[in-house]
């Protein structure tokens, strides 16, 4: 791919933050470097090199990998290296283990023969601004959030709210510098916020990363200009620069040479095919999300009232889930439905699966690689965000009227009822106008990254900032 005026061969690092969620979309954002004729090494702790391998074999000459060990932490037992394996609690621990790598990372910079030019680090990585400084470069903060999310964590850190009673959870927290005026009941903003403690040590070190996220030279965004041009907007002025760069959405190559999360199972696919355009309903909750045994009944049971086709993606239960209560698929229920649906437990390939013409609709937990893939696919999403940015995302999708509400927060059990009426009407005509819009946003983002749409373009300005 010949893209003019642009000076190839910049040598650039790259550094995820070890959680599915996070590493996926940056791999496939250094996809598209290498494909531009970047050069990249990217750095990783050993349990996670496994997960660039086809990234690696697809890209020989021009990516290469750094890898460190994880400097041990008090709240981290040996080995393990990503979030998949920690309990929620441990994953400001790993991000502040990750901070340890300042000084190794400085040697191997000041020893390299042709060191980067820029950092390209996760937004959990705050801290690289810093090392940023010290050698010179710019660093770049990559977003796995999308523009409207990104906002208001911009807002609540720069303008922490205050709050008129501690103790109320649902207490209304409003963001009134950010467009449309969003706001939330205080349980629902980021949790990494609501457990700052001003003066311990660790809620410091994530304040100062997270700050110094907003003052890197560039911050890069899976998003794209058509969906959250007035949020991509309010950053750049509250930024005072226009180094804001939305090349979403990151999704894997179409040729599949890099299969995200595993292999594709040919069976779903193949049941598929057996379906009518449009009347599958998919339900995943992500990487993370496990549904209480009280949620997978209601699910479960407004599934089997509605009578719709489904795909319904299970996750068993981690690190940090009560043994027993959480993931259970009630007895006799794929008996009951036995040729209308299919339950898939652990992994499901997500991507294929929306990408079907069989799916009409996704009840999603909203994390943004999900909402993207979504969009991308031209689906209609019901909505069920959970923590983190997941509600921001949900604010989105009804903003932009092609997203339904089902339920929200990760104690909530819906009404089996109304779950089972949202899924029937999601797959008829009575929801034709938020299918329409998803069609509408899906065209625009197939637009945005093909040549010389509007990411494409923001691509190429992120290759030539590389070079200046």
């Amino acid at each position: 791919m010949a893209i003019a005026g642009i000076d190839r061969g910049s040598h650039v690092l790259v550094f995820p933050y070890p959680a599915q969620g996070h590493m996926l979309s940056l791999l496939d954002l250094t996809h598209q470097l290498a494909v531009r004729g970047v050069f990249i090494t990217i750095l990783v702790t050993p349990n996670n090199l496994p997960a660039l391998s086809s990234l690696l074999s697809a890209h020989p000459t021009t990516i290469a990998t750094l890898v460190l060990p994880l400097p041990p932490h008090p709240s981290i037992p040996p080995g393990i290296e990503n979030t998949k394996d920690l309990p929620a609690s441990g994953f400001k621990s790993l991000m502040v283990a990750l901070g340890d790598l300042h000084n190794p990372l400085l040697d191997w910079f000041r020893n390299h023969p042709t060191p980067p030019v820029a950092i390209v680090s996760d937004m959990f990585l705050g801290w690289t601004h810093h090392l940023a400084c010290q050698l010179g470069i710019p660093r770049y903060t990559f977003s796995p959030s999308g523009a409207l999310a990104l906002s208001v964590i911009l807002s609540l850190w720069r303008y922490p709210p205050k709050r008129a009673d501690p103790r109320n959870e649902n207490e209304m927290i409003r963001f009134p510098k950010v467009p449309n005026s969003p706001e939330y009941p205080w349980w629902q903003l980021s949790p990494v916020y609501r457990s700052y403690v001003e003066g311990d040590p660790t809620s410091e070190f994530i304040k100062d990363g997270l700050l110094a996220n907003f003052a890197s030279w560039g911050i890069v965004i899976n998003s794209f200009t058509e969906l959250e041009r007035v949020y991509i907007d309010y950053l750049k002025e509250e930024l005072g620069h226009d180094r804001v760069f939305a090349v979403g959405p990151l999704l894997p190559p179409a040729n599949k040479t890099i299969e995200r999360g595993g292999p594709s199972s040919k069976s779903i696919l193949s049941w598929l095919d057996t379906c009518e355009a449009q009347s599958v309903v998919y339900v995943c909750f992500g990487t993370q999300a496990v549904l209480t045994n009280n949620q997978m009944a209601v699910v479960a049971m407004g599934l089997e009232k509605s009578l719709v086709k489904f795909v319904w993606s299970v996750k068993e239960p981690t690190v940090g889930h009560v043994a027993g209560e959480y993931g259970k698929i009630p007895a006799g229920f794929e008996d009951r439905v036995a040729g209308r649906g299919v339950v898939v437990t652990g992994w499901a390939p997500q991507v294929a699966i929306l990408s079907h013409d069989a799916v009409g609709a996704f009840l999603t937990h909203c994390g943004w690689n999900s909402i993207m893939e979504a969009v991308a696919a031209e689906v209609l999403m019901l909505t069920w965000p959970m923590s983190a940015d997941q509600f921001s995302n949900a604010t989105l999708l009804h903003e932009l009227k092609m997203g339904i509400k089902a339920s929200e927060g990760p104690q909530t059990v819906p009404d089996s009822g109304q779950l089972s009426e949202l899924f029937s009407k999601s797959v008829s005509d009575k929801t034709r106008g938020e299918s329409e819009r998803a069609k509408e946003f899906g065209w625009a983002a197939k637009e945005a990254i093909s040549e010389n749409g509007s990411s494409w373009k923001e691509f190429d300005r992120l290759v030539v900032n590389f070079s200046h």
